[in-house]
This record gives structure tokens, C-alpha cells and sequence, in this order.
């Protein structure tokens, strides 16, 4: 008998965003750490799809409770999209473990005002919008990446249009080198009930920041 390994870890979270959170973070690492051993570039790429389907990939919408995340990396350690623009070739990547599905969780775009101040929810550091992960931001990427990739070329199931790079020294940047290494940036997720955003944020919403020189990544709870 042959035992079939799925190729991507599914996480059902629903109820505790905190719980998304850290699986964030250690994906977060995992990227970061890949690069810098191997002196590589590397991506994680976000996408977002409804949860209500339940095949994956699916293109209903709204895309709304389903969150996926995907590492690939630079096989010859360059950054391979160079200075122009256009899908990043999958036949010069390789992908880092599975992809990974969190149900129950809906990307968010912050629309609070933390001051800045503190190291709580509220007076975490403020993230522009342009350097978040959310559902209206940031815009498409200009150099997005396929899942699976690999040569010669599979059919894409995934497109992934957002994501942070990381270079061999642990910066990370929000949408490949188009955007500079920031003081921080932000994944923020909130809870759902299915297919359905909430209206306005919840209580329990919660931000993952990542410093851009050091790569500190970091969890605030509201």
C-alpha cells in the first residue's frame, strides 16, 4: 500500500485567530531562515479564497475565509525577477515545504489608528497600508508567482499577488524590491463566519508585523 502525502497542511482555526497568527509567524521564519541558510532569495505568497467551496482552488467569491500561503525560493540564489516586470519564471524556482491552508480567517487591511506608543494591539507601530498584507491591500504585484512550480512548468493553481520577499541577509520587503525595507510590516487577519467578512472589525482581530532590516516578526491581539 502507498501512502499519499497530502501537499498541502490544512489548519482549521477558526475560532482562534491567535492560533493563525503563530502558524503565520512560523511561516514567516521558516521563509526567512531558508534564505539566509542557503543565500537565496525566497517569497511567501498570500491568496485568499472562499471558504464556503469546499474544492481548492476555487475561483467563487467572494474570496473570503480561506487564507494560503506558499514558500518558494531562487534555485540559483539570485533575485530572479531582476528590475522588470511579469510572473517570476517557475521553472527557476523551487517550492519550501507545503502550501498552507487556515480556515475560518479573512485577511484585513487595518483601519484603526494604533498611536505608535506601546507594544500592545492598540499602540503597536503604524504599518502604511501600502506595506500591508490585507484584502484591499497591497495592489496586484507586478512580478507574482505560481503554485506548483518547478521545470518544466506546471499549470498554475495558484497565482500569488501578494507577498514578502526575503534576500539572503533577512530583509524582508512587501512585493519583491519595488518597496524598500520598511520599520514594519503587517499581516492582519480577523475572524469569519463562512464566506462572510465581518462588517466591522471584531474584538479579536489580530496583527503579525515584521521588522524589514531584522525580520522580527511579531504578534499583537486585540
Amino acid at each position: 500500500m502507498v501512502l499519499i502525502v497530502p501537499a498541502f497542511t490544512n489548519i482549521k482555526s477558526g475560532t482562534d485567530v491567535t492560533s493563525a497568527a503563530n502558524t503565520i509567524k512560523g511561516t514567516l521564519d521558516t521563509a526567512r531562515t531558508y534564505a539566509m541558510t542557503n543565500s537565496t532569495y525566497t517569497w511567501v505568497g498570500f491568496f485568499e479564497e472562499n471558504v464556503s467551496n469546499p474544492s481548492s482552488p476555487n475561483l467563487d467569491t467572494p474570496a473570503v475565509g480561506r487564507v494560503i500561503m506558499s514558500i518558494v525560493a531562487s534555485k540559483d540564489g539570485t533575485n530572479i525577477y531582476g528590475s522588470g516586470s511579469g510572473e517570476i519564471d517557475p521553472t527557476k524556482l523551487i517550492q519550501v515545504g507545503k502550501l498552507t491552508k487556515i480556515e475560518k480567517v479573512h485577511l484585513w487591511t487595518h483601519t484603526d489608528t494604533p498611536s505608535g506608543t506601546g507594544s500592545t494591539f492598540d499602540t503597536r507601530p503604524i504599518v502604511a497600508s501600502a506595506y500591508c498584507i490585507g484584502n484591499s491591500t497591497p495592489a496586484d504585484s507586478t512580478t507574482p508567482f505560481r503554485y506548483p512550480v518547478g521545470s518544466p512548468a506546471p499549470a498554475a493553481q495558484y497565482t500569488f499577488r501578494k507577498m514578502i520577499e526575503f534576500s539572503a541577509g533577512g530583509q524582508a520587503r512587501i512585493n519583491n524590491s519595488t518597496n524598500s525595507p520598511q520599520t514594519a510590516a503587517e499581516i492582519a487577519l480577523e475572524p469569519t463566519h463562512g464566506s462572510v467578512a465581518p462588517t466591522s472589525p471584531p474584538s479579536n482581530v489580530v496583527a503579525v508585523q515584521i521588522t524589514g532590516f531584522a525580520g522580527d516578526v511579531k504578534i499583537y491581539r486585540k
